[in-house]
Formats: structure tokens, C-alpha cells, sequence
């Protein structure tokens, strides 16, 4: 995927640490050092041989760190400028959403976000939390690589902001309370399977603006599709599946919709609630 040098969104709120690169370093750090080896002390028996080796790593982890909030910066700023195509030929505006990148947790519109919370839209104060290190998760725990993969999971995120401009979040919050909890659950599926198949209008859209797709860029957000399908996850943590358990749909779906999306850049084509290959509940 092409994105450096591309622009950055400046709708973003950095809520991450600010804690120093290289702690008990520095100065003083340097003057003991060269004193000891003065006084003929091996350079072998430094105590601090392994911490500066920590804090090589140390700059080596926020050097990545903060080519990821650049990489998402761009994303999003792609999502701005597709987004905003969009609507416009429809006679409609954009509202640009904001994204919170955080470490461990943060406060949002829609409660508490932690770590464990993962990648999410919150439609009360229209912003997307992320904490970075689940760009690390997808790699390490999902096998999952490629900046296309991880620009397909802000393309999700925003795509249920899409979902809130159009009003298809409201609906659901108005469903919530007239639907028992199994069919909001086939609800929710729904509409995630919809945030992916706006995933992939985006990256249809995205192309023809930008240029921005490589070789094995589509098939890397398929893979990533495939990874966090509610199936393979079930049966990954239980061994088993419980479909009236899930959230997000199968790896098929996940990975259905993106293409479709993704084939037909046509937003009509995604209505998902009413799709014959899925459960006969509608959203009205």
C-alpha cells in the first residue's frame, strides 16, 4: 500500500504516554560510564551495557510507534477524501470523525475503552478509538500482516461512522429496545458485515483517487478478514461454535461483503440487513 509522504489527518487526538525514551539514561548516565572504564573497569561488567540496550530498543519501539500514528494519520486522512467524494456527488456533506489513538485505556462517549476493548466506533461522540498495539495483535496473535490489512481495519471503524451519518445507528439503537437479545445479536451482525462491505467501497474508491493498492494489498485485508471471523474465533479460544453468539459474522461474510464492497464501489449495494444469505430479520 502507498502512503508515505501522503497527507495526515489532523482530526486526530494523540492520547497516548508521554513517558521518556530513555529513563535513567542520559547525561549522568555517560559521566559514570566514562569514569569507570578510566579507572580501568571492563566495559564488559557495565551495569549499564544492558540498559542501554533496553533503551536502543526503547527508541526503536517509539521510532514504530510513531510510524504507525503516522501510517493511521494517513489512512484516515483517506477515508476524508473518499468519503467526502462521495457524499459530495450525492449532494450530500461529510462530517469527518475524529480518532483517538491511547495506550491501555481512555475515556469515550460510549464508556470506558481498554487495550482488551480493541479497535472501535463510538456513534455517541462520532470518534474512532484505537490503540496501536493492536496493529501488533493482528500480526502476532492473527498472522495477519500488510498495510493494507491494518488500513481495512480503520476503513471498518469508519465505515460505522458512515453507518451513524446515515442514520442505520440510530435505527439500531431504536431496535435494542424492541428486539429480544438473540435477534439484536443477529442485528449487530448485520451491521458489522455492513461496515465491511463500506471497508471495501472505500478501498474501490480509494484507488481511483489515490492510486494507493500494491500487489497482494486486497488479498491482505481478506486474510485479515478471515482472521477475525467470529467462526475461526470461537473456535480458536473455545473449540467449539455458537453461532446465536455472534458478533461480527463468519470469516465468509466478513470476507464476502469487504469484496463486494470493494468490486462494486456502489453503496446501494450493501444492505446487508435484508440480504437473502443471512438471517431473515430485518432492521425495520
Amino acid at each position: 500500500m502507498l502512503w508515505r509522504g501522503a497527507r495526515e489527518s489532523d482530526n486526530v487526538e494523540d492520547r497516548r504516554g508521554n513517558g521518556g525514551i530513555i529513563a535513567g539514561g542520559g547525561i549522568g548516565a555517560v559521566i559514570i560510564t566514562l569514569i569507570y572504564l578510566f579507572l580501568g573497569g571492563s566495559p564488559s561488567n557495565l551495569p549499564q551495557n544492558n540498559q542501554l540496550v533496553q533503551q536502543q530498543q526503547s527508541v526503536e519501539k517509539k521510532q514504530e510507534q510513531n510510524d504507525e500514528a503516522s501510517f493511521t494519520k494517513v489512512v484516515l486522512g483517506y477515508t476524508e477524501d473518499v468519503w467526502d467524494s462521495i457524499f459530495t456527488a450525492q449532494g450530500e456533506q461529510y462530517r469527518d470523525p475524529k480518532l483517538v489513538m491511547f495506550n491501555g485505556g481512555t475515556q469515550s462517549g460510549c464508556g470506558f475503552a481498554s487495550e482488551a476493548t480493541g479497535p472501535f466506533y463510538c456513534p455517541a461522540d462520532e470518534k474512532v478509538y484505537i490503540d496501536l498495539s493492536f496493529f501488533d495483535e493482528l500480526h502476532d496473535r492473527f498472522g495477519v500482516s500488510g498495510d493494507f490489512a491494518r488500513a481495512y481495519v480503520i476503513a471498518h471503524e469508519v465505515g460505522h461512522h458512515i453507518q451513524k451519518l446515515l442514520g442505520t445507528s440510530d435505527a439500531m439503537d431504536r431496535a435494542r429496545a424492541q428486539r429480544s437479545d438473540k435477534e439484536y445479536n443477529k442485528l449487530s451482525v448485520k451491521m458489522e458485515l455492513q461496515a465491511d462491505f463500506y471497508a471495501g467501497v472505500w478501498a474501490h474508491h480509494a484507488q481511483k483517487l489515490k492510486n494507493i493498492l500494491q500487489s497482494g494489498d486486497i488479498a491482505s485485508a481478506l486474510n485479515a478478514a478471515n482472521a477475525i471471523g467470529d467462526d475461526r474465533l470461537q473456535k480458536q479460544s473455545k473449540g467449539y461454535i455458537v453461532p446465536d453468539a455472534f458478533t461480527h459474522g463468519t470469516s465468509a461474510q466478513r470476507m464476502y461483503w469487504f469484496k463486494k464492497g470493494f468490486d462494486t464501489g456502489d453503496m446501494k449495494a450493501g444492505d446487508t440487513f435484508n440480504a437473502p444469505d443471512l438471517s431473515a430479520i430485518s432492521l425495520n
